[in-house]
């Protein structure tokens, strides 16, 4: 009895869940010249013509180039700080790695309040710079705890190996630690481009005039949100499947093929 009330309750949630995006997938074949609310019948001419409201493939154009730029400096500088808050002790490393999670555990319109007061005193104009700092200074926390803990994973005698073969300190790093880190790496780096590309609140306070495709719905859903949006956001995620599809296949295959030898 618990078994199936367990059941019944893990579709109902999938059920919740995925309503939104089947109504996003569905009204993106809506036949409609304004709003997208009602359904008036089906065409796939929105697909046939996603850019013919310029400001969401602008929109969208924003949130591609900030996350990309985001997600590399902080990958960058968030493996870095990662292998040294691992490797090395210094005064203050307690205070960094905690320092570290307040990003984390701080509520993001008070980020967003507080960055957005920040550029204020500073003079500095909003636009595209000032989110694309905002994105990497909250990625970057995500980043350092992904790959700190496929750091501390790592067996230090496969790099003592490497010394013991006269690898200079270069040739250990990308040679041994840098392939061993890449799993965590990777996944950091496509948490913080999720995260930049998903992110309302902080942007919306350091936008200034700038959109990027969160912004652009919130906005556009006072007036109704044009079609070409549902295709954007249709595409993106069945990119995501057809990716997850598609590493899940390949991780069977190299199972198998192991598995054979």
């Amino acid at each position: 009895m618990r078994s199936r009330i367990l059941g019944i309750y893990v579709i109902a949630a999938f059920v919740l869940l995925l309503i939104p995006i089947a109504y996003t997938f569905l009204f993106s074949f809506n036949e409609t010249t304004r709003t997208n609310i009602t359904w008036n019948g089906f065409t796939i001419e929105n697909w046939l013509t996603v850019c013919e409201q310029p400001e969401v493939c602008v929109a969208f154009g924003n949130s591609i180039l900030v996350g990309l730029v985001a997600t590399i400096i902080a990958t960058t500088l968030g493996t870095m700080i990662a292998l040294a808050l691992v490797r090395y002790r210094f005064k203050a490393r307690g205070s960094i790695s905690l320092l570290l999670f307040l990003p984390m555990a701080t509520p993001e319109v008070v980020i967003g309040a507080g960055l957005a007061a920040q550029f204020l005193t500073m003079g500095v104009a909003k636009g595209l710079g000032t989110i694309i700092l905002a994105h990497t200074m909250f990625c970057l926390s995500f980043v350092v705890v992904t790959v700190r803990a496929r750091a501390l994973s790592l067996d230090p005698s496969i790099e003592e190996a490497g010394r013991d073969l006269y690898g200079s300190p270069r040739q250990v790093f990308w040679r041994i630690t840098f392939p061993l880190l890449l799993p965590g790496i990777i996944a950091a780096a496509l948490l913080s481009f999720s995260l930049s590309f998903d992110d309302f609140i902080i942007t919306y306070f350091t936008s200034g005039s700038v959109q990027t495709f969160p912004v652009y719905i919130y906005v556009a859903a006072q007036r109704g949100i044009p079609p070409q949006a549902n295709v954007i956001a249709s595409a993106v995620f069945l990119l995501a499947i057809i990716g997850t599809l598609a590493y899940g296949i390949v991780n069977a295959r190299r199972a198998a093929v192991r598995r054979g030898r």
